[in-house]
């Protein structure tokens, strides 16, 4: 890919994912961060990433950022863990100095597992998220780089994000599928003490969630972390922030068509918001 030609304007900080439940990341960093600019991008023809090669998920993942890039981004936040964990990587090392050396991507698993270490007393850590986030080993490979006594057990849970996209996160029938895979977790490891929710979908699944997760067991949902961590990472480097406008507005942007994503954005933000439609 040849180097392309990009705006040395500030501008809005871009938010990535490959589907829906990076909104609910966007409504963390919002409450934290309300003054700046942010620019949603959601791959939502392409989704679900996460029984994707690899190959393919870095592929699709770098032709987004490269799009917000475009788009007048500086600083692009992957709020998808799949994307995180399977092309962050390769995006930094590889692609950003192509690109421009100057601009910033960032993930969603570091600033969760940094928070591990001082919720866990029994130092046995269970993780809820899609095949292929567990299937790439990014959380139990980033949580003993940090903390090498802790054991990370993991549970694929295939069909959480379907109930969320489909509107039945809350229904009776989602109870039993919430229900067998936190049991299959801490069957695995009845010494769990602390759960990462790693997929940014399983927020919506929360009620149910805590109602099968036995007392005593905390439950580590993303969102905050990664607002906390992103404000502290402007404050560290503030020519960066320097780059980022602040105007208090938000865009959205869709690679599905707008009769699909309006209706189930709204499902993840809890209202109704404005978007546009665009083709990578």
């Amino acid at each position: 890919m040849s180097k392309i030609i990009l705006s040395e304007k500030p501008g809005p900080i871009g938010i990535f994912d490959s589907g829906y439940g990076g909104l609910t990341i966007l409504k963390h960093i919002q409450g934290t961060m309300p003054e700046y600019d942010f620019m949603y991008l959601g791959d939502n023809a392409r989704t679900p990433y996460g029984t994707r090669s690899f190959q393919v998920v870095y592929e699709f993942t770098l032709q987004c950022v490269t799009k917000l890039f475009e788009m007048g981004c500086h600083l692009v936040i992957l709020a998808c863990n799949t994307a995180s964990a399977k092309a962050l990587r390769t995006i930094q090392q590889i692609d950003l100095p192509r690109l421009d050396a100057t601009r910033r991507v960032l993930g969603i698993i570091r600033p969760t597992v940094e928070s591990i270490g001082e919720l866990t007393v029994s130092r046995h850590v269970g993780l809820l998220a899609t095949p292929g986030t567990v299937k790439s080993l990014s959380y139990p490979l980033e949580i003993n780089k940090l903390f090498p006594d802790i054991t990370v057990t993991g549970e694929s849970c295939p069909i959480w994000v379907p109930l969320v996209e489909s509107g039945e996160s809350q229904s009776d029938g989602a109870d039993y599928f919430v229900k067998q895979h936190i049991d299959n977790l801490l069957a695995k490891d009845s010494e769990i003490d602390t759960i990462i929710l790693g997929c940014t979908h399983y927020p919506l699944l929360l009620d149910k969630i805590r109602k099968y997760v036995p007392e005593g067991i905390k439950i580590v949902s993303q969102g905050e972390y990664v607002a906390s961590s992103l404000k502290n990472y402007l404050e560290r480097h503030p020519e960066m922030d320097a780059r980022c406008t602040k105007g208090a507005a938000t865009s959205y942007y869709t690679t599905e068509s707008l009769d699909t994503f309006l209706p189930n954005a709204s499902i993840f933000l809890n209202s109704a918001i404005d978007a546009d439609s665009i083709t990578l």
